[in-house]
């Protein structure tokens, strides 16, 4: 007994952490720096900053031309539907076999396996959401309320951006309000001409460089962009925002953080006596060893879906279909970014201007619809990214003849070329959900889940609108072979799924309050994308910082008094 005891004394913790991506990284610095012992579950491997294996390697160095083998793809099926996985970062993935779900409907479900996460893998676009994205399931009667509004999150965007530095451009645009940006990165010819044509044939329209967590400017311990465009290896300079560069070394800064990797999280463990939550139960994915962790507040940050396997799967007296899911509504209400819509299109006459470097990071064209007119065919709006370049050396070398002939080719870059893509907003659907199922289990005998989404009739219509104006946007500014695609993408493809433990003002139709805090288990915050309550059309991860940080205030300050 005694033994037990002893053991029970050193695996506690005042906090715990589930998960190292984007917001349980802001956790672990959050809660460390307020003076709390916490401690890190991670299921991935170790990954320290800035020893990332392919970083600085050339071209050359890399096996198989980057390129991704057979037994990567048997090995990946679900992780190689997406395009961010390649020959030189594969070894940041999941290894699909031993995790497998059920799609009863495709959904693309793409995890990294790693310390840090999908903040090595994430394509850095931040941007602050506004009213418009707060008030509209309480304008149209999709879902349920936000229970805050912008001036609630407005400083905490404020503290998230001087920390992470954000390079962009200040607008004005009031349904995208401006943050606390470091220098922008520039335009090149071609995109500075097609917002100026933009602008002056659709006032509406606005065009920005892209907000993206790429430093332009130093940031404490991290160095600035070099413009090499190869953020998917991982930045040995820390120019990205990342757990490991940035929010990691600040948490073991404190002294004060404990990270244990290769350490899957089954279930929150609830005393029912106690009426709280008292710790989490891994596997040790190594050894296969169970072991038990204890702590007064608990955070949930293992992305949408994984958390919500782990609250299903966390079942007891008080709660047998899932802890906090007194309302039926974990694993509900799925929403993920829908793409594959827009336009490119050749531009001409800028045959004698190029660029310099390798620019990480396209243009942005905010929302444009219903925003004072209103549609009749889709509520909500979308939002495009895209940019022009120009093709390079290599382009048809292998047609080239050798010699003098071959040396002038390779010194002539290609033509100009133009995209937009879109990126459009999902309604949370209550069907659109996600159930754990006993029948198949994982590598370690566990339940899996089962997973029921997909894009409706509001997201159909919206596409053929995305595709639609791109192309008129690119005949407009008199660009040629002007293409239009509208091949909408399956949810989880756009990395961006959210939605499984919302938050919301009434418990019986949310999991958990405004500050992120379960209804029923006052100990326990989930900050990862699980608790959005709509998904805007702009990338949300920004505001999962922003509300992680929020989240881990209150949390202790409720903790000083004695409220959990």
């Amino acid at each position: 007994m005694n033994l037990n005891i002893k053991a029970n004394e050193q695996n506690t913790y005042d906090a715990i952490v589930v998960g190292s991506g984007i917001s349980g990284g802001w956790a672990a610095k959050e809660l460390c720096e307020k003076g709390l012992k916490v401690l890190m579950l991670e299921r991935g491997k170790p990954v320290e900053h800035p020893n990332y294996p392919t970083a600085t390697k050339d071209p050359w160095d890399i096996p198989n031309g980057g390129r991704l083998t057979r037994e990567d793809i048997e090995r990946c099926p679900i992780q190689t539907r997406h395009y961010s996985i390649r020959g030189d970062n594969k070894q940041f993935y999941i290894n699909d076999l031993e995790n497998p779900y059920t799609e009863v409907k495709r959904f693309d479900w793409i995890r990294g396996d790693i310390v840090g996460g999908r903040s090595l893998l994430w394509a850095r676009q931040v941007y602050r959401w506004s009213d418009l994205d707060f008030e509209a399931n309480l304008r149209d009667g999709h879902g349920v309320d936000w229970p805050i509004r912008y001036k609630d999150i407005a400083p905490w965007y404020d503290y998230v951006e001087k920390f992470i530095g954000v390079s962009g451009q200040a607008e004005g645009i009031p349904h995208l309000p401006d943050g606390i940006f470091q220098p922008p990165m520039e335009m090149n010819c071609v995109e500075t001409f097609f917002k100026k044509s933009t602008e002056e044939k659709f006032p509406e329209r606005k065009i920005t460089i892209g907000r993206v967590a790429n430093a332009t400017a130093p940031v404490k311990g991290r160095g600035v962009c070099q413009y090499r465009n190869l953020c998917h290896r991982g930045c040995p300079y820390g120019a990205f925002f990342s757990t490991n560069a940035s929010t990691l070394p600040a948490a073991f800064e404190t002294g004060n953080l404990t990270l244990r990797t290769n350490s899957l999280v089954n279930k929150v463990i609830y005393d029912d006596k106690k009426g709280r939550a008292v710790g989490v139960e891994i596997v040790d994915t190594e050894t296969n060893e169970m072991i038990e962790f204890y702590s007064k507040i608990i955070f949930i940050n293992a992305s949408t879906m994984a958390t919500a396997f782990i609250l299903l799967n966390s079942t007891s007296s008080r709660f047998p279909n899932g802890l906090g899911n007194d309302s039926d509504q974990v694993g509900r209400n799925i929403m993920d970014h829908h793409k594959g819509a827009g336009a490119n299109a050749h531009a001409e006459g800028f045959d004698d201007k190029y660029y310099s470097g390798r620019r990480p990071n396209g243009i942005y064209l905010p929302r444009f619809r219903n925003i004072k007119e209103k549609r009749t065919d889709y509520l909500r709006g979308f939002g495009y990214q895209g940019g022009a370049s120009r093709a390079g050396w290599n382009n048809d070398i292998i047609n080239k003849p050798i010699g003098a002939e071959l040396k002038e080719s390779i010194q002539t870059p290609g033509g100009w070329t133009f995209g937009l893509g879109g990126f459009g907003e999902c309604l949370p659907y209550e069907s659109n959900r996600a159930v754990l199922d006993t029948t198949k289990k994982d590598k370690w005998g566990r339940p899996t889940l089962s997973v029921d989404c997909e894009f409706k009739e509001n997201e159909n219509a919206m596409q053929k609108d995305e595709a639609q104006s791109a192309a008129e946007m690119l005949e407009a500014a008199g660009f040629k072979n002007v293409n239009s695609y509208n091949n909408i993408s399956f949810p989880g493809n756009a990395n961006h799924e959210m939605g499984t433990a919302r938050m919301g003002r009434d418990p019986k139709t949310s999991v958990l309050n405004g500050y992120n805090q379960m209804h029923a288990a006052k100990n326990v915050f989930i900050t990862d994308g699980s608790f959005m309550v709509s998904s805007s059309c702009v990338n949300p991860s920004l505001t999962y910082m922003a509300m992680t940080a929020r989240a881990c205030e209150y949390a202790v300050d409720e903790l000083k008094k004695g409220n959990i």
